[in-house]
């Protein structure tokens, strides 16, 4: 975790863009893993949009080794990236990879799971995201391809084994594993890996860190910050979050709960003064510009919950 944060304070003093460079240039992994608690593993992916160089790897590929199988959280953006994070995690265990979990509906989540379907894996996901990839999954197919060109070798847009709605369990051995949808967050049926006993939760994108989170169209900040509550109250003290390296409940919270809440302020005073959507690009974010990608999402986050606010 020092290490990134490091990494982008050096390259900011010498003002050159927040780019970090790929930690593992042998693989198609932007890094390796790195074992969190004993059992829990999770590959960090680059802190900038998904491209031809880092493969794709821009979230966190993350595994669990139990002594019953293999679980691993999101497949990856494409074939090759998760054949790759395969190997590494063959290296550390013989324990087949029995399930794959997506956090989401977004291309580095799922365009992976051919490969690990090959592998005999189960691949689960809330019905949401089911639901949604139905209809975008060919669309992000086609995006990755165009932008990992010859890296997309062998995907192809499959859909999930195994649906859930709020909670699916799996016992693993000695390993209770919790599967939870605590509510809306930042995508359709966002997914977390929570592991009571390791007091360990593996948050997908419902946590940022290091990173500013992007909010989409149809993300609802309000509904965000009302499962944030669920989630915090989970009693984690290890977070691993969709984006930045592993933290601690109280950093998570600091630059995604408490971003959202700050924006959602700034932008109230905005409508409430009879402010227009410029008004709002304007809003002072600057607590907050220090974060990676910053610089392309700030201005947009800003608009998009001022066009949401208006109507609620």
């Amino acid at each position: 975790m020092k290490n990134y944060r490091d990494g982008f304070v050096n390259w900011k003093r010498a003002g050159l863009p927040v780019r970090l460079l790929d930690k593992a240039p042998a693989s198609f992994l932007y890094d390796l893993p790195q074992e969190v608690i004993p059992g829990v593993w999770s590959a960090i992916g680059a802190t900038a949009p998904g491209t031809y160089e880092n493969s794709g790897h821009n979230n966190n590929l993350s595994f669990v080794i139990t002594d019953d199988g293999v679980l691993v959280v999101n497949a990856g953006d494409n074939y090759l990236l998760a054949q790759s994070l395969h190997e590494e995690i063959k290296k550390r265990t013989s324990q087949p990879v029995k399930y794959v979990v997506l956090e989401n509906s977004q291309g580095h989540a799922m365009l992976g799971s051919k490969y690990w379907k090959e592998q005999g894996a189960t691949i689960i996901a809330h019905r949401d995201t089911a639901a949604y990839m139905e209809k975008t999954g060919y669309d992000s197919l086609e995006v990755m391809r165009a932008r990992a060109r010859d890296k997309a070798f062998k995907t192809e847009f499959v859909m999930p084994d195994k649906l859930y709605n709020d909670r699916l369990d799996l016992k693993m051995g000695t390993w209770n594993l919790q599967i939870l949808h605590l509510g809306s967050s930042h995508s359709h049926g966002d997914s977390m890996v929570w592991l009571p006993e390791k007091k360990l939760v593996i948050a997908g994108d419902t946590a940022f860190h290091i990173r500013m989170l992007p909010i989409f169209e149809d993300t609802d900040t309000a509904k965000w910050i009302e499962t944030w509550d669920k989630f915090e109250a989970l009693g984690a003290e290890t977070v691993i979050p969709g984006h930045g390296g592993p933290t601690d409940m109280a950093t998570v919270r600091k630059w995604t709960r408490d971003y959202l809440v700050h924006l959602r302020e700034k932008v109230a005073e905005v409508i409430k003064n009879g402010g227009s959507l410029d008004d709002a690009y304007k809003v002072d974010q600057s607590s907050y510009l220090h974060l990676h990608t910053a610089d392309e999402l700030a201005r947009s986050n800003a608009g998009r919950v001022y066009r949401a606010m208006e109507f609620e």
